[in-house]
């Protein structure tokens, strides 16, 4: 499994593989139930977490009781609470495993120390902030330009394994709306 955290790394920068046996030290490695909270509202985020296999999302509840997904990840994709884990804070989101996983947790101690002893990392985590920031940016844009439906519709024509794979009312939660409402999209789109 540290296979895939090795070639992630090795997509954006060099380390040898003495210096991953190193770095993997900083990790722990989670095994995580399907539906298992791994965050909850008002615990303080402790772990930046890298999915191995699996899927977690990232969620909400709203002032009506409904919770709203924000973010999913799945194999080599991070996850956090970027502000009450940088900042040692109480969380306002939950993080929760939508499939059995494995995952690999990093502290905030041990980041800052692994990305002392190990300055490419740096490196490696300016270019996940990147995309990560990218696809937030994106979503964004199309909150703002698409209707819900061509929301849905883009994001099966650009992700159509990670829509088969998620169940409909979270794939309906993540884009805001109900999972009713999706089922009547579907069906219109296969008529």
């Amino acid at each position: 499994m540290s296979e895939i955290l090795k070639n992630h790394i090795k997509k954006f920068v060099k380390i040898s593989e003495e210096e991953f046996e190193e770095i993997l030290t900083f990790f722990t490695v989670r095994p995580v139930s399907k539906k298992e909270n791994l965050l909850q509202e008002g615990q303080v985020c402790k772990y930046h977490y890298f999915v191995l296999k699996g899927l977690l999302r990232k969620f909400y509840i709203n002032e009506k009781g409904i919770e709203q997904t924000t973010e999913f990840a799945i194999e080599t994709w991070w996850m956090t609470d970027n502000i009450a884990y940088e900042h040692r804070l109480p969380t306002e989101f939950y993080i929760q495993s939508v499939e059995k996983s494995e995952i690999l947790c990093i502290t905030q101690d041990n980041q800052e120390k692994l990305l002392g002893n190990f300055p490419v990392m740096e490196r490696y985590f300016r270019f996940v902030y990147q995309r990560a920031y990218a696809a937030a940016q994106m979503r964004v844009k199309y909150l703002f330009s698409l209707s819900k439906e061509e929301f849905y519709f883009e994001l099966l024509r650009k992700h159509p394994e990670f829509v088969q794979r998620v169940p409909q009312y979270l794939i309906a939660s993540f884009l805001g709306f109900t999972p009713e409402y999706l089922s009547e999209i579907r069906k219109r789109s296969v008529s």
